[in-house]
């Protein structure tokens, strides 16, 4: 099987301009194609993943891959799938998270000379001369068909700022200045990137000619691996000391029945005669499929150590129920204790199993916390400097465990 129609095989794409001519380019190992990620936060989440395998996969086909990394798009935020404005970043910031990003991206793109390479849109975007960018690239934008995008519609009722307006207007531009500057002929994104890429492919017919806008191919990815991320952006990261192996292994082990087939194809290397016999599979089955998509996502990001590590201990402590030498743990300080004590919502927050204490007291009283196997319904519990050299257990809910000690 070829690798376009692998791709359609394994359900990553769901719509493109040009379907026989993406399918020469990939194919023949002609593209060199781009995907852009703004730089939000110091880390690279789940729902990047299918966007990363992606890359490698046509890498590995012969193709290259152009990393647009959003350091100038950055300044101003994508309002795709927000309610409110995003918060500024200082420039510093949006540096450091693009070094990050790189880090992160070495374990599936291979850089180099005639390889991969990886660019940064404030390198052009912030040396634009606003009059002159407004009357050369603006005016070929209608805004009345700017905001018939859904990007843009659903921010219509509580306010769209006009710098996220520009948004669109800048992708677009990214997309022109890379066709001009690297050869590059084909761009990817998400559902909610279609709109801005299409204003790329277009702003190329206008300013280059039909000839120009002809070489170029949009690609939509599907939304369903973009879903997979949303669910836990922000709190499933791809940086190990953000989420740890044991944490990101159980996300994926505790996908639903529904996807974990479609994870697999989507986001694995196994070989799809290998998934396909899977489809097969019930009841108790689908539980081993669910453990090799966490084993398998797990070394891609961790490595095989840490992969084996999570699986063991996973197997441990939701099959055997007799080891938790390798539950995520963490070590309390002597400061954070309190005439030898500290509070249950605090070390529940300290041990990062809530992001706050409002969320630490809701799961308490409705009865979702458990330390050394006891239900705790009082939120004004304490746990004490002795029972924290013996460490303490904390569960929260079914499948959320860590470990609290003390030096």
């Amino acid at each position: 099987m070829r690798i376009y129609e692998e791709l359609v095989a394994r359900g990553l794409i769901a719509q493109v301009t040009d379907e026989e001519k993406i399918r020469e380019l990939i194919n023949e190992g002609k593209a060199t194609f781009y995907i852009g990620f703004d730089p939000t936060a110091d880390s690279l989440h789940v729902g990047h993943f299918m966007a990363l395998c992606l890359m490698k996969r046509l890498q590995m086909a012969g193709n290259k891959p152009v990393v647009l990394i959003g350091g100038g798009t950055g300044y101003i935020g994508d309002p795709s799938g927000r309610t409110d404005l995003r918060s500024m970043m200082t420039p510093e910031t949006i540096q450091y998270n693009c070094d990050r990003f790189k880090e992160q991206m070495e374990k599936f793109i291979e850089f180099g000379k005639d390889k991969a390479i990886m660019v940064n849109n404030a390198d052009w975007l912030l040396e634009l001369n606003y009059i002159e960018f407004i009357r050369d690239i603006g005016s070929h934008f209608s805004v009345n068909n700017m905001l018939r995008a859904d990007c843009y519609k659903q921010r219509m009722e509580k306010g769209l700022s006009f710098l996220e307006l520009n948004y669109m207007i800048m992708q677009s531009y990214d997309f022109y200045y890379l066709f001009k500057n690297y050869g590059c002929n084909m761009q990817f994104g998400g559902d909610d990137q279609w709109s801005n890429m299409l204003g790329g492919k277009e702003l190329i017919r206008r300013k280059l000619g039909k000839d120009a806008y002809a070489m170029t191919i949009t690609l939509l990815l599907n939304s369903e691996g973009n879903k997979m991320g949303k669910t836990a952006s922000g709190a499933v990261w791809l940086d190990p000391n953000k989420t740890s192996p044991f944490d990101f292994y159980q996300y994926w082990r505790n996908v639903s029945d529904d996807d974990v087939l479609k994870c697999l194809r989507m986001l694995t290397f196994l070989p799809l005669e290998q998934i396909n016999e899977m489809d097969k599979w019930e009841g108790s089955q689908l539980n081993e499929a669910k453990e090799i998509l966490a084993y398998e996502l797990t070394k891609m990001i961790h490595g095989e150590e840490e992969a084996q590590g999570a699986q063991k201990a996973s197997h441990a402590l939701f099959v055997t129920g007799t080891d938790d030498s390798n539950m995520p743990s963490t070590e309390i300080k002597e400061d954070d204790l309190v005439d030898g004590i500290i509070k249950i919502m605090d070390l529940m927050v300290q041990c990062g199993i809530t992001s706050s204490k409002s969320e630490a007291r809701r799961v308490i009283m409705q009865g979702g916390l458990q330390v050394n196997d006891e239900k705790i319904q009082d939120i004004d519990y304490t746990v004490s400097r002795e029972q924290l050299k013996e460490g303490v257990k904390l569960r929260k809910g079914k499948k959320t465990y860590h470990k609290a000690y003390i030096g």
